[in-house]
């Protein structure tokens, strides 16, 4: 099973205590995922379409809560793709569709030019911050999905109204979120990225459990990704020192093979000494060993020096 539909199965089982709540969880579904058909003015039919069992159950409970209604869920098997399921609700006009569009928000009822679709969410069915979290939970049944952590950060809400988009992209950032509405196959994708921000989303909608093995995987990809930064910082630093002493060594050993490390100054003589003798050690390493003790760059300092002599030596007989 996926993240996101753990995350949706989760989530359908959440069932809110409050009529309003209710009310605002399912014109969020109806919104993001159902089949409105109109037969004549006055006439209308709503259908729910959804691939999870879960969710197929929740639209059921909640018509049964709000409405009394036993509605009848169809299995359909998919032709294609993967060949899921697909549970089937069909609303009629004799069960009291138009009550149910009506109280949802979907459906304006004029007087003069009959039924039409209100793609705005009603203000008042979003006044209380509970009924919030109800409106976004239910977009997220009826077109939401969540990646995977492990891969990427990303939740999105899908939505083939780009009025609808701006009121959810408004309801989610009541919460101080930064999502953002982008066009995608002539539907529109209200989404966020950071993983902060995806884990609020989740505690805002009640899933909590996805929200815990979110943060888990977040945690382990940061302390992975620490872990690598600091090995590959200790891997440069050791090649970076494995190259130094290559270096420094070669220039002591053309210097020995030339002239002789006798010609050497004793204070630099010592320091070539103890880098042919420790090839592996570090600056400060060869400071400790060297009496009276020295730093860092006072021994980086000498083996500069030895440097130039050896580069002196070589340019002199190159001119021979």
């Amino acid at each position: 099973m996926s993240f996101s539909s753990a995350a949706k199965n989760e989530l359908s089982r959440v069932i809110p205590e409050n009529r309003c709540c209710q009310v605002a969880e399912l014109s969020a579904m109806v919104r993001m995922g159902g089949i409105i058909r109109f037969h004549g003015s006055q006439t209308v039919s709503l259908r729910m379409v959804t691939e999870n069992a879960a969710i197929a159950r929740k639209v059921f409970t909640l018509l049964k809560k709000l409405y009394g209604l036993n509605v009848a869920i169809m299995v359909r098997k998919n032709k294609h793709l993967k060949k899921n399921n697909s549970y089937i609700m069909e609303i009629t006009a004799a069960m009291g569709a138009k009550r149910v569009l009506g109280d949802t928000g979907v459906l304006i009822d004029g007087q003069k030019v009959g039924i039409g679709l209100n793609y705005s969410i009603p203000k008042e069915m979003i006044e209380n911050r509970c009924c919030i979290r109800a409106y976004l939970r239910g977009a997220f049944l009826g077109g939401g999905s969540v990646s995977n952590p492990g891969k990427a950060y990303h939740l999105e809400f899908v939505t083939n109204s780009g009025q609808h988009a701006e009121d959810l992209k408004r309801l989610a950032n009541r919460f101080e979120l930064n999502s953002k509405i982008v066009e995608r196959k002539g539907n529109y994708v209200v989404y966020v990225k950071e993983g902060e921000q995806i884990v609020d989303m989740l505690n805002i909608m009640g899933a909590y459990n996805a929200l815990l093995k979110f943060e888990n995987i977040r945690i382990y990809k940061d302390v992975r990704n620490n872990v690598n930064r600091i090995v590959n910082c200790e891997t440069a630093n050791i090649t970076k020192t494995i190259n130094a002493s290559v270096k420094q060594t070669e220039n002591i050993e053309y210097i020995r093979d030339s002239v002789g490390l006798n010609r050497l100054p004793p204070n630099l003589r010592e320091v070539a000494e103890l880098r042919l003798n420790y090839p592996d050690a570090s600056l400060k390493e060869l400071g400790q060993m060297l009496t009276p003790t020295l730093g860092k760059s006072g021994v980086n300092h000498r083996l500069r020096r030895i440097e130039e002599l050896a580069e002196d030596i070589r340019a002199l007989r190159d001119r021979r």
